[in-house]
């Protein structure tokens, strides 16, 4: 068993070997660590769950709850770069040795409970929240809801983002199904957001049953934009005018800001944050692997996490708004859960030339066959990238000065890419 002594990088070799299988849903484990445990509670946890814009609102709510004074912890997964992006506290990464305080904790509690990479690491994230004395901790939903180790926290209140198919092998292949699992992070008398104003009838069904607090998007708070290039926000108790549009990109992005706010009404977080706090915060945020602008070599590389036909379609409409002046030429990686056809197919009007790429995963579809996908699909021809040195390499030697360079699929396409670019990219202004 490591020990304080052991680097964090050897600690998380090692997590991947408690458990025979990378998933194994269910909270049973988690829930009998976690009491074990022992660990205070804050006065309030918000749980985010959703297919799509989970670290986006985390962002936007972590975000403006410090700029109100609170102190907070924000869980998030799967990280970009680095493990101790997904623990953040007081808007700070959690430094290694918090980490490995934290997994000692949990190790010593466990006994012979099995937990899974992921189960671990939640229980840790909230041994380090617990050991920083916060106000709120906001948690991310990983897989589903319903059995997922972040709901083994009981939530003050919670924010399904939107529902579309995703991760179809375990959660269903219908978003009704999907629905049903996103909606397990709902507690009777508890107030949940429901971001999207368009979603499936479980979601309301399982509200009813469930006795849940619901608030839907469209009925109980909403959004519109105004000619200036500003949005408006109405929810239950007040509203908020003139608001400046979020420094994420895309215009889904007002739909995850209208619904953090709502989160933070029904929370009663929100009588702290009034318009000129929301613009001097949200217009600023910047998220990783999240429609990211970068300038690198003259060229503009622009870093997507898209992984869902949802999520590509969002990706699609943003470069539309924003056409490449020249050719853009899409990296792109896949795990071998992921609809090939429905992701790239959103994306064909906006790239010119593909590069297949192997993510860095062992559940990564080879860029051969996606490169196969990809042709057959698009009628176009796909260069091939078994490593993420490749497919930067061969971006920059087809790209000219003034051609932009996508990369999305995963986050297991993304981080490595970020990695190849380095120190010399910078943020385009």
């Amino acid at each position: 068993m490591p020990s304080s002594a052991t680097p964090l990088s050897d600690w998380l070799t090692w997590l991947e070997t408690l458990s025979p299988t990378e998933i194994n849903l269910g909270l049973e484990r988690v829930q009998s660590v976690l009491k074990r445990l022992e660990l205070a509670r804050p006065a309030e946890v918000l749980l985010i769950a959703g297919t799509n814009g989970k670290g986006s609102s985390v962002a936007m709510t972590d975000a403006l709850l410090r700029a109100s004074g609170q102190k907070t912890g924000a869980y998030t997964s799967p990280h970009i770069r680095r493990y101790n992006e997904r623990i953040v506290v007081n808007g700070v990464t959690a430094s290694d040795a918090q980490i490995i305080a934290a997994f000692e904790k949990i190790e010593a509690a466990r006994a012979d409970t099995q937990l899974t990479y992921f189960e671990f690491g939640t229980l840790a994230a909230a041994a380090v929240f617990a050991a920083a004395d916060l106000d709120v901790w906001i948690l991310e939903v990983g897989l589903g809801g319903r059995l997922d180790a972040s709901n083994a926290f009981e939530p003050t209140a919670s924010l399904i983002t939107n529902i579309s198919l995703d991760h179809c092998d375990w959660l269903g292949d219908d978003v009704e199904t999907i629905g049903f699992e996103k909606a397990g992070v709902m507690r009777p008398g508890i107030a949940t957001v429901f971001g999207d104003s368009d979603g499936p009838e479980s979601i309301g069904l399982q509200a009813e049953l469930r006795g849940a607090k619901l608030l839907l998007a469209g009925r109980d708070f909403e959004r519109h934009t105004n000619a200036a290039r500003e949005w408006n926000w109405l929810g239950q108790s007040g509203e908020r005018r003139g608001l400046k549009f979020p420094g994420l990109a895309g215009e889904f992005q007002l739909d995850n800001a209208a619904a953090v706010l709502a989160l933070l009404e029904a929370a009663g977080l929100l009588d702290a944050i009034d318009t000129d706090l929301i613009n001097a915060v949200l217009p600023k945020l910047s998220l990783a692997g999240r429609s990211q602008s970068l300038q690198s070599d003259g060229r503009e590389w622009l870093l997507d996490v898209a992984h869902n036909p949802a999520a590509a379609e969002a990706l699609g409409k943003n470069l539309a708004s924003s056409p490449s002046v020249a050719t853009t030429l899409g990296i792109v990686g896949l795990l071998n859960d992921k609809d090939v056809v429905g992701i790239i197919g959103p994306l064909v009007d906006h790239v010119d030339r593909w590069i297949a790429m192997t993510a860095d995963s062992n559940r990564a579809v080879p860029a051969n066959e996606l490169a196969r996908q990809i042709s057959n699909f698009t009628g176009l021809g796909c260069l091939v990238a078994d490593t993420p040195a490749d497919a930067t390499e061969f971006a920059r030697r087809n790209a000219s000065e003034n051609d932009r360079i996508l990369v999305t699929g995963s986050f297991f396409t993304v981080a490595p890419v970020l990695d190849q670019l380095g120190t010399d990219s910078q943020a385009k202004s």
